[in-house]
């Protein structure tokens, strides 16, 4: 076991040696291990290679003004790359003895080039902020809740001592806790801190000042670093919308070496790096201040306080406001938003620096950046810095662009005439034709209605003959009925005399005394019955038969009386079908007939809307041939304009104006030094209302490029939206309104 403990120690010597090694690849500082090795950015850049090219002048100001041609004082613009913060060789040898052991161990937690690690897992004791899934490099402690809040590592119980909130896990039982302050006062002291607007509102008039102390808290983050910049983030920002460019609501930084601009309105997602002296030296509290003015304005905020450590390699350069650290993104002046209308966005007296870290782009050093406006989907304007209006070379460009706006409005009145015209065209053919058919229905209706009423005609003449058959067919009847009862009458006397002479054969047969032997008389008597019964009978079968023919005769009378009634009900139905048929016919003529009427309407007013409709394209046609003469004029007035009077152009110039020389892009402007367009046209000032280096005034936003590093812009602008007066090194300026300032993309190329 001895021979053990003592292979362990030499091991651990050596190991621990390794840290020692100067200048090996492998070899981390304690401060920054975490955001190197756990790969929280991409290590694409480094102080020691972020040294200014030298521009095409000797510095900012030279360059601007070698375009101007007058004398003024110089743009009080610090060169933001003469003091940045990093490491000299002399301090990374003299800092390298600390945390030795730390190092040694954390060298075999890592990649390296020694493959053989036998104490590996030994770091996984110590207790070392880690998240991996952490992918803001701000400092070695921090960590991201599952709702997207950035907090720091630290102990539960440290946590619950700060007023924080824990949110999920970090390694070796410690907590992601999210600190935030809502209130308008307080203290901040730890990293990732929140300062969110009181959720019972914001009175006016009132101030709220936060305190933000940037010193590490050695309690929650034992191993930070001091303190030397702070980054506030903005995830959300309302207050009310200044006043003609000045702000009335105000946000204002102190106690920094970061000269912040004050903002208001609108600036969720915007962001600011303000320097600080180190925590190690000299403290001081910085103060965030909100200055609210009586309205009803809505205020609310969120922003999130980042304290960076001195030394990271992810700290912005000195004198930069903002700083983007991907290779491509969008910037934006404070306050821009895209909303339509005519309210000036942009804010007066802003004076900073924007930055841009040089990235890899397809694994090498990018050489360029280009910019071009951003989209707009609600009716924003994505570049409108001071547009000048009041000099003649400005009046005539505008005058041009009016005069193409005109030229393409009336060729869209002449196109949508003409396609109007088209349309009515088609309307009126499709009327006739409708009329057509209108009028073929009403003949088809007429003659139907023609033929209902002649065959109602005739179906009415049959109702009297059928009634005569009928009247006739009873007459016959009532005849036969008669025969029938005489017959009837005539048979029942002829049975009784058939009766009564039998009867007086049988007294005739019953008087004979001895009928075996009748007497003369006797016979005779019964002959002279027999032959009265003989008579009888024949009389019975007479009339029998006279009554069988009277019933067949009635009979047949009844059957024509049942035709004649149903003949006559025929042509009763038939009369009564027939006139339905004609008051059919005579509304299908009414309709056909409206309808002929409507389809004549339909032709005359289809007819007017082409006599229209022709009248518009004659007169869309006049008046493009107008619109373009008119841009021919101004074409040439604003050419005469150009020759007459100096340049009006992004480029920092000044132009004659009435005899007074009047200053272009010398008050609000976007820089951008060595800016060139795609034909190699360049200007470092860019304002009015279109980014384009143009000489003459285009109002077509282009995209630009600078090859010039580190890649940088200056937003500035003065204290007015007014016309600026004439006065010792002092040009005069026309007054303009409604400007938003600024939206770009940038991408490195």
């Amino acid at each position: 076991m001895a021979t053990l403990y003592f292979l362990l120690c030499a091991i651990l010597i050596l190991q621990v040696g390794r840290a020692c090694d100067v200048h090996a690849e492998e070899d981390l500082h304690t401060g920054d291990f975490l955001v190197k090795n756990y790969e929280m950015i991409p290590e694409v850049w480094n102080a020691h290679r972020y040294h200014p090219i030298r521009p095409l002048l000797s510095d900012y100001n030279n360059l601007y003004e070698s375009r101007t041609p007058f004398t003024r004082p110089p743009l009080d613009v610090i060169n933001p790359f003469k003091k940045y913060l990093f490491k000299s060789d002399a301090e990374e040898e003299n800092t390298q003895a600390e945390n030795r052991f730390i190092l040694g161990l954390f060298n075999n937690r890592f990649p390296s080039a020694n493959t053989w690690r036998p104490l590996a897992n030994l770091p996984n004791r110590f207790p070392i902020s880690y998240n991996p899934n952490f992918n803001n490099p701000y400092t070695p402690g921090s960590c991201m809740s599952p709702s997207g809040e950035s907090g720091i590592c630290t102990p539960g119980s440290v946590c619950s001592l700060f007023g924080g909130r824990p949110r999920s896990s970090c390694s070796f039982g410690k907590v992601c806790c999210i600190n935030s302050i809502t209130s308008c006062s307080g203290t901040v002291t730890l990293n990732n801190t929140y300062w969110q607007s009181p959720s019972t509102g914001v009175s006016a008039p009132s101030t709220c000042v936060l305190k933000v102390r940037p010193v590490a808290n050695k309690v929650v983050e034992p191993l930070q670093k001091p303190i030397c910049q702070i980054r506030l983030d903005f995830v959300s920002f309302t207050t009310a919308q200044p006043a003609a460019g000045t702000c009335t609501d105000t946000f204002t930084v102190t106690g920094t070496t970061t000269i912040a601009p004050t903002i208001c309105g609108e600036n969720g997602g915007q962001h600011m790096y303000l320097d600080v002296p180190s925590s190690s030296l000299t403290p001081t509290d910085v103060q965030l201040i909100f200055n609210f003015v009586p309205g009803m304005a809505t205020r609310s905020w969120n922003i999130k306080i980042a304290l960076l450590p001195c030394g990271a390699t992810y700290l912005a350069p000195a004198d930069c406001l903002q700083y983007f650290t991907a290779a491509s993104g969008r910037v934006k002046s404070f306050n821009w938003q895209d909303v339509a209308g005519t309210a000036t966005r942009q804010l007066n007296n802003q004076n900073y620096n924007i930055c841009f870290r040089t990235e890899l782009v397809s694994s090498q050093r990018a050489t360029q950046m280009c910019l071009s406006i951003c989209a707009v989907a609600n009716g924003g304007d994505a570049f409108s810095i001071t547009t000048p209006t009041g000099t003649d070379a400005a009046t005539a460009a505008a005058a041009v662009v009016t005069a193409t706006t005109n030229l393409a409005n009336a060729r869209t009145t002449l196109t949508n005439a003409q396609a109007t015209l088209a349309t009515a065209q088609t309307t009126l053919a499709n009327a006739q034709t409708a009329l057509t058919t209108a009028q073929e229905t009403v003949t088809t209706t007429q003659a139907t209605l023609t033929a209902a009423q002649n065959a109602l005609v005739t179906a009415q003449a049959a109702v009297p003959v059928a009634e005569a058959a009928l009247t006739t067919a009873q007459g016959a009847l009532t005849n036969a009925q008669t025969t029938l009862t005489t017959a009837q009458g005539t048979l029942t006397a002829a049975q009784a005399a058939l009766v009564t002479a039998q009867t007086d054969l049988a007294t005739a047969n019953a008087a004979v005394v001895d009928p075996a032997n009748p007497t003369a008389v006797e016979t005779a008597a019964i002959a002279a019955a027999q032959a009265v019964v003989d008579a009888a009978q024949i009389v019975v079968n007479d009339a029998q038969a006279a009554v069988t023919t009277a019933e067949t005769a009635a009979n047949t009378a009844q059957t024509d009386v049942n035709n004649a009634q149903t003949a006559l009900t025929n042509a009763q139905t038939a009369v009564t079908d027939a006139q339905t048929t004609v008051d059919t016919a005579q509304i299908a003529a009414v309709n056909a007939q409206t309808a002929a009427t409507d389809a004549q309407t339909a032709v005359d007013t289809a007819q007017t809307d082409v006599n229209n409709a022709q009248v518009a394209v004659t007169d869309a046609q006049t008046a493009v041939t107008t619109a373009q003469a008119a841009l021919t004029a101004a074409q040439i007035a604003a050419a005469n304009a150009v020759a007459s009077a100096a340049a009006l152009s992004g480029v920092g110039t000044s132009a004659i104006v009435n005899g007074v020389n009047t200053a272009t892009c010398l008050y609000d402007f976007l820089l951008i030094a060595g800016a060139r367009d795609s034909t190699n046209v360049e200007a470092d000032r860019y304002c009015g209302n279109a980014l384009n280096p143009a000489t003459t005034p285009v109002a077509t936003s282009v995209p630009v490029c600078i090859s010039v590093k580190p890649f940088k812009m200056t937003y500035r602008t003065d204290g007015t939206e007014g016309a600026v007066a004439a006065g010792v090194n002092v040009l005069p300026a026309p007054a303009d309104s409604g400007n938003v300032g600024f939206c770009l993309d940038y991408q490195e190329k």
